[in-house]
């Protein structure tokens, strides 16, 4: 357990430094879990320790979610104010998002055909 505890937190220590070091405008943490998805993914696999660990803290991610929904509550007024602008751009995000990758799926299938499910 151990092993796979430090192996998850060296890699968000790596991206920290990196987001840090290279002025990156991007979150370590998200860096450090990139890596650990390139790393996973050339190895073919992940560690049954890391895995084990990882799957012991994502028991607890509803927990992560509590500080939000105080926020909320908080925040109550300038929901009530500025509520239908932040659901406006909500909205308007996923539809871009679908857009964007209902597109690219449309590019990589007329570019790659032949490739169904089968992985052929």
């Amino acid at each position: 357990m151990l092993y796979g505890f430090t192996f998850l937190v060296l890699f968000q220590l790596v991206g920290e430094m990196l987001s840090r070091g290279l002025h990156l405008p991007v979150p370590g943490p998200v860096l450090g879990m990139l890596l650990l998805a390139v790393w996973c993914t050339v190895r073919r696999g992940v560690d049954d320790r890391v895995g084990r660990v990882a799957l012991g803290l994502l028991r607890y991610m509803a927990l992560l979610f509590v500080p939000a929904g105080v926020g909320l509550m908080l925040l109550g007024p300038v929901l009530r104010e500025q509520g239908w602008a932040m659901l406006a751009v909500l909205v308007f995000s996923t539809v871009v998002t679908l857009l964007v990758a209902g597109l690219a799926l449309h590019w990589m299938l007329k570019r790659f055909p032949g490739r169904g499910e089968d992985g052929q």
